[in-house]
């Protein structure tokens, strides 16, 4: 067989959870698999049963296989031939070999529902980990070498779950009965010979398999960088275009897969090297039982059907001796995986929710920052000893030039990052008391890069509330400015709006994205550059729908244009990560400073880029 490969401010509390140790070694591994097995512990002692039962069965063919040959000494012609064929041995022969089957096909069914059930655990386990990971860990992660390694660690679940319960137990069970047999039956050299065979056979499995790990983990590694890459230049389809530089696109694509090219022919080699070997030990193994067989059969000590049973023995043996060494390449290969996985997991939370934690139930939606320090690298600082409050129930803009820190505010009040001094309350509640979950679902956003899922426009809508009626969408639709050319559509709501939505335009994103706010309808709403995508006469319609929506509601509104920030309560006008003034639009424009200035090369239409 051949194979293949309502409290006053608290005190600054840690961010982050303590991590669980990496898994580090293959023992620690299978550890950490056991327990999502447990559950199935009656079902895997049944299981076990069953392949008891199947293994019997299976050696007790080449027995029955034996008296039935030396049941028949008949010579050839007699016509009293078929009256000596013994019957009841040719329908036993077939029983076992139907028991040895349904034995099995039994085993695997009743183990079906703790392999599925185990994988399902450990990778929604992944799945709801990876959402709880810090906004740092997406932007810097790469989508395809990651869903690389949670497919291939999920599959390495299966495949470990299937190799302990279905060939490892059943091939030691097989291994002790024939062994066994041999012994007890006839000479024990035909034990020893099978279990020397066997030793340097799984030593010699062992060393190689060990020695090619190395190459197979390169191999990987290569897949999933050449992955990440494809994957990349895919979801920037467009700017591959503007650029024309698709063959540019494919040279690095080709330099990932001729890197992995190069390394699978690498452990294709050693692969073959193992496989020869193997194949070397079981032939000798092979010829000097059957030498000692035959030997038997000459002296008289052994029948000619104890021959048809050793070499019968010695093909069953043969499969579960072969696939020995698939075992344990495949099982060195998936724990490795499954290491990769669960490094996932090990991954640090670097915002998570502090110890005590509380839901967030206030009336008063005050937000304030008080002395607020942050910065993404600590060479960079982004905030600097910043504080300003937003009433609750008042709308509070910030206005100021590109990388001053605007966008940065809807972060931290979400709490995607944690800030290095200083506290951000909501209700005078540090935000970091809270929990994230509570905290999140009392804020709105619309944020300057819409993203929408590769599902319909109902679908995208609705996700602001899930339990949201069809008309509660629609009516979301309307006020966000959209429902006209939504139902102007062939499929209208069910329109599938592609990968990232760039079936839509900018402005019909960004409508969508409104109206996936507006159905949420949450106390607190930020809107970063929530109409920078839409032309003036939808931006001045939507204008008044989202002053309508902010009513009463405790709103930052972030913007490059200064036309949409002249009704808000207050105005912040950031530069540098600092506020450098602040009052109402009247207030600024009295002032001379820094905003009249950019109110002036507005509206004179010189334009500035804020």
């Amino acid at each position: 067989m051949r194979r293949t490969d309502g409290d006053a401010l608290s005190p600054p509390l840690p961010a982050t959870a303590p991590a669980a140790p990496p898994a580090g070694t293959d023992a620690a591994a299978l550890r950490r698999l056991l327990p999502y097995l447990w559950r199935y512990r009656a079902r895997v002692a049944v299981a076990l049963a069953f392949m008891v039962a199947a293994k019997l069965a299976n050696v007790g063919v080449p027995v029955l296989l034996k008296h039935l040959v030396d049941a028949m000494d008949v010579k050839p012609g007699d016509p009293q031939a078929l009256l000596v064929v013994p019957v009841a041995l040719l329908v036993g022969y077939g029983l076992l070999r139907f028991a040895t089957s349904l034995f099995t096909e039994l085993r695997e069914w009743v183990f079906a529902k703790a392999t599925e059930g185990a994988s399902r655990r450990i990778a929604l386990e992944v799945f709801r980990h990876l959402h709880a990971l810090s906004l740092r860990f997406h932007l810097e992660r790469q989508t395809g070498g990651m869903t690389r390694d949670i497919e291939r660690g999920t599959q390495a679940v299966h495949s470990l779950i299937s190799y302990s319960i279905y060939s490892i137990v059943p091939t030691l069970v097989e291994l002790v009965l024939v062994l066994s047999i041999l012994a007890l039956r006839f000479d024990p050299w035909f034990a020893v010979i099978t279990g020397l065979a066997l030793a340097v056979y799984i030593a010699f499995t062992v060393s190689v398999t060990q020695w090619r790990t190395q190459f197979r983990k390169t191999m990987n590694e290569l897949g999933s960088r050449a992955q990440s890459r494809a994957i990349d230049s895919l979801l920037n389809y467009e700017t591959v275009k503007y650029f024309n530089n698709e063959d540019f696109e494919a040279r690095r694509y080709d330099e990932q897969l001729e890197r992995y090219r190069r390394a699978a022919v690498k452990s294709q080699a050693t692969l073959s090297l193992l496989n020869t070997g193997q194949q070397l030990l079981v032939a000798l193994s092979l010829v000097a039982m059957l030498w000692l067989a035959t030997q038997g059969v000459a002296e008289g000590r052994m029948t000619l059907g104890d021959l048809v049973m050793v070499n019968a023995f010695m093909i069953q043996l043969y499969i579960p001796l072969n696939f020995l060494g698939v075992i344990y390449r495949e099982i060195k290969q998936n724990l490795t995986d499954l290491e990769k996985m669960f490094a996932l997991l090990d991954r640090e939370r670097e915002v998570a929710d502090a110890p005590g934690a509380v839901p967030l139930a206030t009336a008063d939606w005050t937000v304030r920052f008080d002395h607020v320090d942050f910065a993404y690298e600590p060479a960079r600082p982004i905030l600097q000893d910043l504080s300003f409050e937003i009433p609750s129930g008042e709308t509070v803009a910030v206005v100021g030039p590109s990388g001053s820190g605007k966008s940065t505010l809807g972060r931290l009040l979400y709490r995607f990052y944690d800030i290095q001094d200083g506290a951000i309350s909501i209700g005078g509640r540090d935000i970091r008391t809270l929990t994230q979950a509570s905290l999140r679902a009392a804020i709105g956003i619309v944020p300057q890069d819409t993203v929408l899922f590769n599902d319909t426009i109902a679908y995208n809508i609705a996700y602001g509330r899930p339990d949201a009626t069809h008309e509660e969408v629609v009516a979301a639709a309307k006020a966000a400015r959209i429902h006209d050319f939504i139902a102007g559509l062939p499929l209208g709501y069910e329109t599938t709006v592609g990968e990232r939505g760039l079936k839509l335009s900018g402005g019909e994103k960004q409508r969508v994205a409104i109206a996936r706010t507006l159905l949420k309808n949450p106390p607190v709403l930020i809107f970063d550059e929530a109409t920078s995508a839409l032309d003036s006469a939808n931006e001045r319609a939507i204008q008044a729908e989202l002053a309508s929506a902010a009513r009463g509601k405790t709103t930052l509104l972030i913007a490059h244009r200064l036309s949409t920030v002249v009704h808000a309560h207050r105005i912040l006008v950031m530069e540098s990560g600092r506020i450098v003034e602040q009052g109402t639009h009247a207030e600024l424009l009295a002032l001379g400073g820094r905003y009249a200035q950019m109110w002036s090369l507005q509206k004179s239409g010189a334009g500035v880029v804020l």
